[in-house]
Parts: structure tokens; sequence; C-alpha cells
């Protein structure tokens, strides 16, 4: 069944679906009258649907059953990745959004090949929340997660004390990631390096205001596998895998 999400809620029974997402479903996926698909709402409202009508690139829906989505973890991550060279930020939007991360901070850290200006880092944006979007749809997220603007390493270690427990995943090691997560806090900040790593005192700062250092084990990950394996893991220990 096709997913797609909304910009409002939805509280009649009827809705029109204008713009990308009805030329996605009407040329795209050349969808008709009486098909099925499912819309969610940025409040995770599930609405089972039936396309009712298509006229131009409009299409009017009609609403067979609301609920909230099941399909989120019931912890909130957020990835504070460092960014890494060319196209592999891409590719770790899109992973991390299909396994369930909640948000992500591209920041710029000491060893960082790349640096972009504002005003690419603006083009760039735009371009992963899309990435963003898709990948969540593709999956049948509940959220659209958010990219949000770079920062700078110590932007993002002040901006994760939001969180109940952040983890920096350190190459010269640390703790196993199941030591560190006893219990099941609701909101986890992750801090991945680009292909250079971390400096130690960014390690050192990152501890400094309470955040806890982890292992990924004694083999060297690449930048783009370094995120996704600590995100696997922590869904998995919290139980989001089941």
């Amino acid at each position: 069944m096709a997913w797609f999400f909304t910009d409002r809620e939805i509280d009649a029974d009827r809705y029109i679906i204008e713009g990308e997402t009805a030329r996605h479903m009407l040329k795209s996926l050349r969808m008709k009258s009486g098909e099925k698909l499912t819309l969610v709402t940025p409040s995770g409202q599930q609405l089972d649907c039936e396309l009712v009508s298509a006229v131009g690139d409009s299409a009017e829906v009609k609403v067979t059953a609301r609920s909230l989505c099941p399909n989120e973890p019931d912890v909130k991550i957020t990835l504070y990745q460092a960014l890494p060279k060319g196209d592999k930020m891409d590719y770790i939007i899109q992973k991390c959004v299909e396994l369930g991360v909640s948000r992500i901070v591209p920041m710029i850290s000491a060893r960082c090949v790349s640096r972009p200006d504002e005003k690419s880092l603006g083009k760039k944006r735009q371009r992963w929340q899309k990435i963003a979007k898709e990948a969540a749809q593709q999956s049948r997220r509940g959220i659209i997660p958010e990219v949000c603007e770079a920062v700078s390493f110590k932007q993002a270690v002040k901006q994760s004390e939001a969180n109940d427990k952040n983890i920096i995943f350190y190459e010269l090691g640390g703790e196993s990631v199941r030591s560190l997560l006893p219990d099941s806090p609701e909101k986890i900040g992750i801090f991945i390096g680009s292909e250079g790593g971390f400096e130690q005192n960014e390690v050192d700062f990152v501890l400094e205001n309470g955040g806890l250092r982890a292992t990924l084990g004694r083999r060297i990950l690449r930048a783009e596998t370094a995120p996704l394996a600590a995100l696997s893991i922590i869904m998995y220990q919290t139980g989001n895998f089941d």
C-alpha cells in the first residue's frame, strides 16, 4: 500500500491531495480510483484511505480508518554526524531514517575534510531533508525525521544537553553500548565522527558535559558504516527490533 505524509492534520472524512504528492500518486504510481493508500499526519496519525477521484494534479481520498502509527521506536535518537566527504551524508541519512533515527544534526568537527560554506550547506540541507522524507515513506515511518542546520562540534554538544543520555563513539575504545544502557532512556544522542574520527579534546569535551564514551568493537568502521552500526545496536538494546 502506498504511504504518504501530509503537512497538516486531517479531521474530515475527505481530503484533497495536491502538488508533488498527487503527481507522484497519479503519474509515477499510476494510482486509480478505488486503490488503497495510507496518509500520516504531522502528529503521527495514520489514516487508511481510498482514492476517490483524480483531476489534473489533485486527488481526493476518503478516510476509512484512523489510528496512531505503530511504526515509531519508543526511543528518540538524535544523530550528531560529523560531515563526511562526498555524498556519504546522503547514504547516512537514508539508512538512519530507515533504522528509526528521530533527528539528524550535521556538525563540523576538527577532522572534517568537508567544510562547505553556508550557501552550499543550505542547498545540501534541502536535499538531505528530501532524502529523509523519501526514506520515511519507503520504510513506513510515523514521522519525517528532521535534518537540522549544520553546527559546530561544541554547539552540537551544547544542544545535546536536552537528551537523557549522550554517547560518543570513539575509534580508540570505550564501553560497550550494552553496559551504557542498563535502563531505557527516552532521548539518546549519538556522536559519530567523519573519516578522521574525533580528536581527544573533543571526546573529553563530551565527557565533561555528561556524555559517555562507547566502542563499536575492535574493527575500525567507515564514516558511513559507524552510524548505522551504532543506531542498530541501540535499537536492538532498547527492544526496538523485536
